[in-house]
């Protein structure tokens, strides 16, 4: 039977173990994932199976990824008393019940999902033709549907994948009666915030402050950083909008320094180098109550795999109590 609601409703979320997370992760989520604990009951998973996807060919930095990662979500306030941390693949009931998926799910429904030739175009330096990569948005219900999440945070990009666990869920409920609800996607805020060479923020395209960047360090980025293409001199009037300096200031500066840089940029009145200088300021102030939580960590990382064990240990008794309801369903127990 489909799991009775609880009197907080469950939301599921991962990200792929990459290492140290930057501004656009922060903004993207993780500030999303602080709110939401308090509201819901909230799973938080480190998606290491998802990046052998892409990255199965270099997997020797993988743990000190995980810890640095989770040392990140740490420090920017998520609360292991208030949300489950886990690991993925410590919990092979995921694999169990993504192959059961892969079972009934139609291939053309794989080949549609709009994201699956958008990465072949954009990493085309790796072999992706790989059964991995094409069926990971199955692995992906899986991760959902275990937990009968409720919800599942997400950027409009990623909707399509929420839309094909929901189907995944009605076909199999089809074959073998109601065991998983449908999950809704909770579309997140996510505040553009474009890398220092205007691009979209990302470690690939080494364009990124980090979470983790000394005030030293950020300084060096944001002079380097790109700006109003149209302001060649210091009078030239500049739009903020096209400025990626002026996106960090909408969510790292105040309101009234937000104002005054729009106002006195489009009269040439601040140059970028000033700009820059405020905005490196007020992102530094922001990033220091991290940095000093962070620091706990670093000096004892054996508190985030600690973390990690008891969270996965409380994922472990949701998997195994869903995965009986579906060995029972499908007649394998």
């Amino acid at each position: 039977m489909v799991q009775a609601e609880s009197k907080r409703p469950r939301v599921l979320s991962g990200m792929r173990p990459t290492g140290k997370l930057h501004l656009g992760n922060l903004v993207g989520a993780l500030q999303n994932w602080v709110k939401l604990q308090d509201k819901y009951d909230s799973f938080h998973f480190v998606a290491d199976w998802h990046m052998l996807t892409t990255e199965y060919a270099n997997t020797s930095e993988l743990q000190l990824n995980i810890q640095e990662m989770v040392t990140d979500w740490l420090a920017v306030g998520l609360d292991p008393g208030k949300a489950t941390f886990f690991v993925q693949s410590r919990l092979l009931e995921h694999a169990e019940l993504y192959l059961i998926f892969g079972m009934v799910t139609p291939l053309g429904w794989l080949e549609r999902v709009p994201t699956y030739k958008e990465q072949l175009d954009n990493l085309q330096g790796r072999d992706l033709h790989t059964y991995g990569f094409l069926g990971y948005p199955v692995l992906q219900a899986a991760d959902i549907l275990i937990y009968k999440a409720g919800y599942v945070p997400v950027g409009e990009d990623q909707v399509p994948h929420v839309e094909l666990t929901r189907e995944i869920a009605r076909r199999f409920n089809q074959f073998y009666g109601e065991i998983f609800p449908e999950p809704q996607s909770l579309l997140t805020p996510s505040p553009r915030l474009r890398g220092t060479d205007g691009r979209k923020m990302s470690k690939s395209y080494d364009n990124a402050i980090f979470i983790s960047d000394r005030p030293d360090v950020v300084d060096k980025k944001v002079r380097g950083m790109m700006t109003d293409p149209a302001r060649k001199r210091r009078h030239d009037p500049g739009d903020p909008e096209k400025c990626p300096v002026f996106d960090h200031h909408k969510i790292f500066s105040a309101a009234d320094v937000i104002e005054r840089v729009d106002r006195e940029c489009r009269t040439a009145e601040i140059g970028c180098v000033e700009c820059k200088k405020m905005m490196a300021q007020k992102l530094n102030e922001y990033l220091a109550p991290i940095q000093q939580r962070r620091s706990v960590y670093e000096r004892d990382p054996q508190k985030v795999w600690d973390v990690l064990d008891a969270g996965t240990a409380k994922a472990r008794r949701v998997v195994q109590e869903t995965m009986n309801e579906v060995r029972t369903a499908t007649k394998l127990a």
